[in-house]
């Protein structure tokens, strides 16, 4: 199948699964809060995929690849299964919380910098996509493609700069939806990133020729001057 046919198909699923567990949970499509953030969502990746259709599409095609690879280590796949159960839930929680039971109440203010931290986030996605063509969403050394240490852009300033626009945009996403259960339940996602960054610097580190030394260069893995 073409490479573009594949993008929409996976496009158009992956927005249906957010609808339904979205306004499925809230018990309406009248939801503007909703709508919102999948309007940021879907027009924040479509630039990004764009773009990289554009400027790198062997990238394009490497992220097109099934999440469950034969190279891919067992603990790598248990955690995309089990992020993808909890992102699952924190979508059927927002809506629960913001429309069908109303237990949060989130002033408007806050709304617009969630927004704002989303597009934001979605911006450093784009330039770390840019930076880096070996960006798989799997955890494994592509030997193929001449995989190599990347410490230009984004990871001149932090080692994993994509998980860091992750840890923007998922609890600016439940800023955006108006949920203070999304925000607490965001912690869960954060600690399952913060897990993985630690177990990929291990492969890394161990499988990945001048990774070490890169590791000394930027000290931090996720936060500036914190982490």
């Amino acid at each position: 199948m073409p490479l573009a046919s594949r993008v929409a198909i996976a496009v158009i699923v992956e927005a249906a699964v957010f609808i339904a567990l979205l306004f499925g949970a809230a018990g309406t499509l009248e939801w503007g809060a909703g709508w919102a953030w999948m309007f940021l969502m879907f027009a924040g990746g479509g630039v990004v995929t764009v773009l990289i259709a554009r400027r790198d599409p062997a990238l394009l095609a490497e992220r097109m690849r099934s999440p469950m690879q034969p190279d891919q280590p067992l603990w790598d796949k248990v955690f995309l299964v089990a992020m993808g159960a909890l992102w699952c839930a924190w979508l059927a929680l927002m809506g629960l919380d913001a429309v069908r039971f109303r237990w949060s109440v989130m002033p408007l203010w806050l709304a617009s910098v969630g927004a704002a931290l989303v597009a934001m986030s979605f911006w450093l996605v784009a330039r770390v996509f840019l930076a880096n063509t070996f960006l798989a969403p799997v955890v494994k050394i592509q030997t193929e493609r001449g995989h190599r240490v990347i410490s230009s852009g984004p990871y001149a300033i932090v080692r994993h700069p994509l998980y860091a626009a992750a840890c923007m945009m998922i609890p600016a996403s439940a800023l955006v939806l108006g949920s203070w259960w999304g925000l607490a339940f965001s912690a869960l996602l954060l600690a399952g990133i913060v897990w993985r960054t630690v177990m990929e610097e291990r492969e890394l580190v161990a499988h990945l020729e001048g990774y070490a030394q890169y590791a000394q260069r930027v000290r931090y893995r996720l936060v500036p001057f914190i982490w």
